[in-house]
């Protein structure tokens, strides 16, 4: 029996890692085994307790590789030979036939579900690999901004989803994008890489960031357009355009519809709610195509956040939004990666470690002395 439980325990190294619970859980085959047999030995034989010891190998094949629960099956059946010693009309041919026929189908079943795993291993071994494209890790360190990433997928095997930010370094100066994609599934992890890669491009290219929004909405346009006509306004995105100057003392922003950002200076925090609203990308088309740029200081030291809805719209048990703001107001003048990991934790605490949405959020840092420049907004 031990040589089994050994063996399991090898194979399953192979598999993902599991919660402390599940683990545990897996030895209940074993448990249940020695519960039975324990059981059949102690108590008259009118209770006929050994006529469950098929279970045992059934239960096996729901977490036990195949050659284990062969094992399992075959130490219940030595254990219905010997009850037969003490006990000689225990029925121990049919209890036996079952448990065989029980450990036969059990194997066949750990067969599938193996292979059914391997197959999603490798879903997710692709998904993964999408994921380092779609969302690739972001330099700690762009010029003089300090700049760290946080996603957190609403499902807890999920890897990608709708929400998407990146972070270049331009001859323009540092550029920033943040956004989510209405809906899930493929759909959005498709909107959302199409609006990815051109922001790549373009942000080398475009001059200014009305020139960039511009080539996002036409990518998103084109992506739309492979869906049926009637869907085509359902497939938006909205999406923030940051961009930092070299040697500026601000940053401007372009709002399309997204959650607006906190910026922390001096113990005090602001939501930069924009000035004149633009629209989400794909929908310029409905409501009109004028963008509009709001200029905002950020000063050496000044943190920013921007975040997408699943942050911002966060809820606990009694249905209340979590309070962002205020929570920023609560926060020190700590590290950029020291904002963004309390923010998980609270998150997830405030949340109850149930995540309605995605969430993905950047936080950035000004570490240079720059002049603060004018506050503004550039229609």
């Amino acid at each position: 029996m031990m040589h089994f439980v050994i063996m399991s325990a090898r194979l399953w190294r192979r598999r993902p890692a599991y919660s402390g619970r599940w683990e545990a859980a897996r030895l209940s085959p074993v448990v249940l085994t020695v519960l039975i047999a324990g059981l059949a030995f102690s108590t008259p034989r009118e209770i006929a307790i050994s006529r469950l010891l098929p279970a045992a190998p059934a239960l096996a094949a729901a977490m036990w590789p195949v050659l284990p629960t062969i094992l399992l099956g075959t130490f219940c059946l030595l254990i219905m030979i010997v009850l037969s010693f003490f006990h000689t009309d225990l029925g121990t041919q049919y209890t036996s036939a079952a448990i065989i026929a029980v450990t036969l189908a059990a194997a066949y079943g750990s067969h599938v579900r193996i292979q059914r795993e391997e197959i999603l291993f490798q879903v997710r071994l692709v998904a993964d690999a999408a994921q380092k494209v779609l969302l690739r890790p972001l330099p700690r360190r762009i010029a003089d901004v300090e700049i760290e990433s946080l996603y957190l997928a609403a499902q807890e095997q999920a890897r990608i989803g709708g929400d998407f930010y990146e972070a270049i370094g331009t001859p323009h100066g540092v550029r920033l994008l943040i956004g989510d994609v209405r809906g899930k599934g493929l759909s959005a992890v498709g909107a959302a890489s199409a609006v990815i890669s051109c922001f790549r491009e373009a942000a080398y290219d475009e001059p200014d960031l009305r020139g960039l929004i511009h080539r996002l909405e036409t990518t998103v346009t084109r992506h739309s357009a492979a869906f049926p006509a009637q869907d085509q306004p359902e497939h938006f995105a909205t999406a923030i355009l940051a961009e930092i100057p070299h040697g500026g003392g601000h940053i401007r922003l372009l709002n399309c519809g997204h959650p607006p950002p906190l910026i922390a200076h001096s113990g005090k925090v602001r939501v930069l709610e924009p000035t004149v609203p633009s629209p989400p990308l794909n929908l310029a088309a409905l409501i009109g195509d004028r963008y509009w740029v709001d200029v905002v200081p950020f000063a050496p030291g000044d943190q920013l956040l921007l975040y997408t809805d699943g942050v911002s719209e966060a809820r606990d048990h009694t249905g209340q939004f979590f309070p962002l703001p205020d929570w920023m107001r609560r926060q020190g003048d700590g590290q950029p990666r020291e904002l963004l990991d309390q923010l998980h934790r609270d998150l997830l605490q405030y949340s109850g470690g149930r995540l309605d949405d995605d969430i993905a959020a950047l936080a950035l840092r000004c570490s240079h002395a720059q002049d603060r420049g004018a506050v503004g907004v550039e229609g």
